[in-house]
């Protein structure tokens, strides 16, 4: 916990978006904040999506490369599959912090009825790690690293807060932390100067920045200006939970063609060639296709 002498510059709200909801993959719908037209790229940042899917709905086969994608469930279960061989479930409280690298194909499919909802964030690599190796980290709830204090409980996503580290190992440096504040609590969370940051609501109402700003309510992305830390109240009677994540700039050109992202136009090209070919790391999308896919086909 940072005390008040710490965060000698608290960052303030410089924009408030409202995440509406739009259809992306079979019959899913997200609330897209980073990623939007408005919003295209938010160093390191290049999407935030809150969904919301139910079978048969989903994300069935699809690739990635040159960035990272972090899903953390909210409600339900979504069971991941990819070319690797690599399968699991994620279930509410679960994290998957999947580096794409130089190239994935997977699909992401409810496992049981009803709605599945959760937040996926995409983290741009830098130009030296594109190309790297596929990986995971996967954490289930109950080994995320959990703090209360004072009305204030968090969940360790990535980074450090309330004198707690998560174990997740970030390759482009980012913070990223699950928020709830009881009635009458008041955070103050320190933030690296140089890093962008923001904040997603995810229930509830609270005041960010400065106890004069006006209540922001669930389902806005809220931008954070430049300092060292975040202050938060909450002083309705209902809990009011967040996510706030930060991460250190690139700083490098950014040539996106859906969920291919790279430096440069050629590195597109090259990547749709290498994907349409299977070549340089897709190799094993020539023969592939998901259990689920293989499912809805019968």
């Amino acid at each position: 916990m940072s005390n008040s002498s710490e965060i000698r510059e608290p960052r303030m709200v410089v924009r408030k978006f409202p995440a509406k909801p739009q259809r992306e993959g079979v019959g899913a719908v997200v609330r897209r904040s980073i990623g939007r037209f408005e919003l295209k790229y938010f160093d390191p940042f290049l999407v935030l999506d809150e969904f919301s899917v139910s079978a048969p709905g989903g994300f069935p086969d699809h690739p990635h490369r040159g960035f990272e994608t972090v899903t953390y469930m909210l409600q339900g279960e979504v069971t991941h599959e990819d070319f690797e061989g690599h399968k699991g479930t994620i279930r509410a409280g679960d994290l998957q912090w999947m580096t794409a690298g130089k190239g994935i194909v997977h699909s992401e499919m409810p496992s049981e009825q009803g709605t599945q909802k959760g937040l996926q964030l995409w983290i741009n690599l830098s130009s030296k790690n594109k190309m790297i190796d596929p990986r995971y980290q996967e954490l289930q709830s109950k080994d995320i690293v959990t703090v209360a204090k004072d009305g204030i409980e968090v969940r360790v996503i990535a980074g450090e807060a309330l004198g707690s580290q998560s174990p997740v190992y970030t390759r482009t440096p980012t913070m990223y932390l699950d928020f709830t504040l009881k009635q009458g609590a008041h955070l103050q969370q320190s933030i690296p100067r140089t890093w962008n940051s923001f904040v997603y609501v995810i229930e509830g109402e609270g005041v960010f920045g400065n106890l004069k700003a006006s209540l922001v309510s669930a389902h806005n992305l809220l931008l954070l200006g430049s300092g060292d830390g975040l202050e938060v109240w909450n002083q309705s009677v209902n809990p009011l939970r967040f996510i706030l994540v930060g991460g250190e700039p690139l700083g490098e050109p950014v040539a996106q063609y859906g969920p291919f992202v790279m430096n440069t136009q050629e590195e597109i090209d090259q990547t749709c060639y290498d994907y349409q070919n299977s070549v340089n790391g897709f190799e094993k999308a020539k023969f592939w296709k998901s259990q689920s896919l293989s499912d809805l086909e019968m």
